[in-house]
């Protein structure tokens, strides 16, 4: 005799006993179909599917994921300055810039390419199948690595971790033209950090058309990384130092682009030719600090470059967003480019910089002897 009996034995009827499992499980009901209709209205497409239930969701906590980037971020901290150091045991002399143009070529390939190849299994086979080739391609890699056997090395004592980090800090600072390019690029870094991940996509959604023409500048820089990886095989630089901090001013070419809403085609020329650039002065780099910091010393040495480097990112990123918001696309643009600008011509006039050349005589990069054998 309830009042309440009646609409339920309706309510179940018309939209069955739940809509918080998959279709397969309980169908689909008009709630579904109500909702794809709005969803499909405000994104702007003819349709869309709306799953009931994410399993992958409730597996793949939030917690869980932010320890896994944790662990990730770690993960990458060790293995970069390792890998500078461990180049030099496979490669010597000559062949280092080519080795390091080659890595350079191949990695921004394997992204581009990546990315692309990554959308037609996401489309074929689905998100979880294609994350699981995706982390079969880093084991696949970690084992190749392994493989590797490099020259015979003389291991320098055991000493404690203190004591590693102040040799490696005090063969830093000994290098004039390491650390203030190093300077240069935690301001640098910080600016380009603001474009490409946050300042790009916005203007690219507001004024370019939406994601497809931010996905066409960022494929432009990829490319041009492989080409200015190929060509930096056969480069030929008297003052590496000098070449590598021009090279560095082509970093502002796509903010400057993105801030005056120049053609699409014309900020893809500008993110192209940063690319390329950016792969010489990479090149140019590893290689000068590669022949010229002592190999024992070469990883923690690239340990402070990479941390300093990079330290101001997500300052940049903050920032970015708030000056975004106060002043608009455009000024934040044109000081997200003056963060290039500004830093690399200082960086010109570092003595170090304009005066090293490469036929300049190496120093002694024997590794000495450990002590007590």
């Amino acid at each position: 005799d309830s009042p309440c009996i009646p609409p339920v034995l309706a309510a179940l009827q018309k939209y069955g006993c739940s809509t918080s499992s998959a279709r397969s499980a309980l169908g689909t009901t008009a709630l579904h179909a109500e909702l794809e209709t709005l969803t499909a209205r405000f994104v702007g497409k003819e349709a869309a599917m709306i799953v009931g239930m994410g399993f992958a969701t409730n597996s793949t906590t939030i917690p869980l994921l932010v320890g896994l980037a944790a662990i990730t971020g770690a993960a990458f901290a060790l293995e970069l300055p390792a890998k500078t150091g461990f180049i030099t045991q496979i490669v010597r002399g000559p062949n280092l810039q080519a080795a390091n143009a080659l890595l350079g070529a191949a990695r921004s390939g394997a992204v581009t390419v990546g990315a692309a190849l990554a959308g037609v299994l996401v489309a074929t086979l689905g998100v979880g199948v294609t994350l699981a080739i995706d982390a079969f391609t880093f084991l696949l890699a970690a084992a190749l690595i392994a493989s590797i056997r490099g020259l015979p090395q003389i291991r320098p004592a055991p000493a404690s971790l203190l004591r590693d980090l102040r040799s490696g800090f005090r063969e830093f600072i000994s290098h004039q033209w390491l650390w203030t390019i190093v300077l240069q690029f935690s301001i640098l870094v910080a600016g380009l950090e603001a474009v490409h991940g946050l300042l790009g996509p916005a203007v690219a959604r507001e004024s370019l058309g939406g994601s497809v023409a931010w996905g066409f500048i960022a494929a432009s820089s990829g490319f041009g990384t492989v080409v200015g990886g190929l060509i930096g095989i056969r480069l030929k630089v008297q003052r590496p130092m000098w070449f590598a901090s021009l090279c560095a001013f082509t970093f502002a070419a796509p903010p400057l682009a993105l801030a005056f809403l120049a053609p699409l085609p014309v900020i893809m020329a500008a993110a192209f030719l940063s690319g390329m650039a950016g792969s010489w002065f990479g090149l140019l780099w590893y290689t000068t600090m590669q022949t010229r910091v002592p190999p024992e010393l070469l990883s923690r040495v690239s340990a402070y470059d990479h941390f300093g480097s990079i330290a101001l990112a997500p300052v940049g990123v903050l920032v970015g967003g708030i000056l975004y918001e106060i002043l608009g696309p455009q000024p934040t643009l044109l000081l997200a480019a003056a963060a290039v600008i500004v830093p690399t011509a200082a960086v010109l006039f570092v003595p170090d910089v304009r005066r090293m050349r490469s036929d300049d005589p190496l120093p002694d990069r024997t590794p000495t002897a450990p002590r007590g054998i």
